[in-house]
């Protein structure tokens, strides 16, 4: 009998693949479930670092007592305040309507759907820009250059989300990595298929490490041998012949 591969054991959502929750907020760090009328000012009492999160949270206490944890934007420190609702300035910090944001102003934390507490645009360092105002809704422009139309409804904070160039730290050791794909449920280190054993995985075996065979399988391959390029249109380098 083989052993199933990586991807069959990891579908599976074993003890090991799973995400720790120790050190975590959990599904806290969202907006605060407030009607779109409402109208409230929070303060910050404090600055927190989440487990397997890059960007630093903000607790923030507002005047009704609720206390809830958001995505910190750069500048934001304790004894600050922010506002939240349609009146709210285009500060920094403050959550806001995209309907009631001018184009150009910069935000993060965006939602995607009105009362998810914002879904997108929440990694480090990252921030969006609204883009137009129509009549479809609202445009935004995203960090990865696409554009997107939103309700005018959803929320967004104004600003640049804090803790920028964390990726661009070096590890330094192999046990700070797993530590760090640990905390966001990622597997580390990963074996290359061709290291292994031929009842390991399909690429295993041989006098030398190589796959044997064509790597690249069908979208409908069952699980045991959809390993490799799947569904690949094309694999290597595209080449093209210059016509002179």
């Amino acid at each position: 009998m083989g052993k199933r591969p990586l991807v069959r054991r990891r579908g599976r959502g074993g003890f090991q693949f799973r995400s720790t929750s120790t050190g975590k907020v959990g599904s806290k760090a969202k907006y605060p479930r407030f009607t779109l009328a409402e109208q409230h000012e929070g303060l910050v009492i404090d600055l927190v670092h989440e487990r397997g999160r890059e960007a630093p949270l903000a607790k923030v206490r507002f005047e009704d007592g609720s206390v809830s944890f958001m995505p910190a934007v750069l500048g934001t420190r304790v004894g600050s305040t922010l506002q939240f609702g349609l009146k709210s300035k285009i500060e920094q910090g403050n959550v806001i309507s995209v309907q009631n944001i001018p184009d150009g102003t910069i935000v993060c934390n965006v939602e995607k759907h009105f009362g998810d507490g914002g879904a997108i645009v929440k990694s480090a360092g990252t921030n969006a820009t609204v883009f137009s105002h129509g009549d479809d809704g609202v445009t935004i422009k995203l960090p990865s250059g696409k554009f997107t139309t939103l309700n005018p409804k959803n929320r967004a904070m104004i600003g640049t989300l804090a803790g920028g160039g964390v990726g661009e730290r070096p590890y330094m050791s192999a046990g700070n990595k797993w530590r760090n794909f640990r905390a966001k449920g990622k597997k580390f280190p990963i074996v290359r298929g061709v290291a292994q054993a031929a009842y390991v995985h399909p690429h295993g075996g041989g006098r030398h490490q190589h796959v044997g065979q064509s790597s690249t399988v069908s979208r409908n391959a069952p699980p045991g041998a959809k390993v490799g390029s799947i569904a690949a249109r094309k694999t290597g380098r595209a080449r093209i012949k210059e016509r002179k």
